[in-house]
């Protein structure tokens, strides 16, 4: 199976989100592949569907001062933190062709971060079983991951903390999880990565786990 990556740059969140409807719409009707996102976003928060405002810890007047926005979306989880440094992915999959197993779909999206951590740099990564969703060093999350399934087909997804500024997570209790903190890869080495580079990874990653081939696509291709 070929596998679309799109690389959408920096973009702000709403604009993301209208693209992942209108891809979800043309998985759902067979005229695309599946098909995965990635995206770095400006500063922004996200309520999923078990959210509340109780775990942001600062007012919405105050993150409205400082151009950050708030956005309730359909995805599993609570309130997370998207902002530059941080890799988003958006997998458009249709789960027909993936077993139709929504657990192990999400057991791989984890894999994905889990064997790249490993292998590219040495560092022991695991998932919280039958607990939390994400990928886990030590108790610091370095991968939130919360999706949406619509007639089989995914939309939302994860993201992963590169050179991500973790002193924007005080403005929320991550995912509503009071006692785990959060990580980074650049906090994990001490040194910033390369961000496109680190991209191209996550790509190779997802099509490694998922056992699929990479073919790069404009966004305008597929809209």
């Amino acid at each position: 199976m070929r596998l679309n990556i799109v690389k959408l740059g920096k973009m702000d969140y709403s604009e993301a989100l209208k693209i992942q409807e209108r891809l979800l719409e043309r998985r759902q009707k067979g005229e695309i592949n599946d098909t995965l996102l990635l995206v770095e976003h400006p500063p922004v928060l996200t309520i999923g569907i078990r959210g509340n405002d109780s775990n942001i810890l600062i007012s919405r007047e105050i993150l409205g001062q400082n151009g950050v926005n708030i956005y309730e979306v359909n995805r599993g989880g609570d309130v997370t933190y998207h902002g530059p440094g941080q890799i988003v992915g958006y997998p458009i999959f249709d789960l027909n062709g993936h077993g139709r197993d929504v657990k192990e779909f999400v057991f791989k999206l984890e894999n994905v971060f889990i064997e790249l951590l490993k292998n590219e740099y040495g560092i022991e990564a695991y998932r919280q079983e039958n607990k939390y969703t994400g990928v886990w060093v030590g108790d610091e999350k370095i991968t939130a991951i919360g999706i949406a399934v619509k007639r089989w087909v995914t939309m939302h997804g994860f993201a992963f903390n590169v050179n991500t500024n973790l002193d924007h997570f005080k403005w929320i209790i991550p995912c509503g999880i009071t006692d785990k903190g959060v990580t980074s890869l650049q906090k994990l080495l001490g040194h910033p990565l390369d961000f496109e580079e680190l991209n191209d990874k996550v790509a190779e990653y997802f099509c490694k786990v998922f056992g699929m081939k990479p073919e790069a696509r404009e966004i305008s291709d597929l809209m």
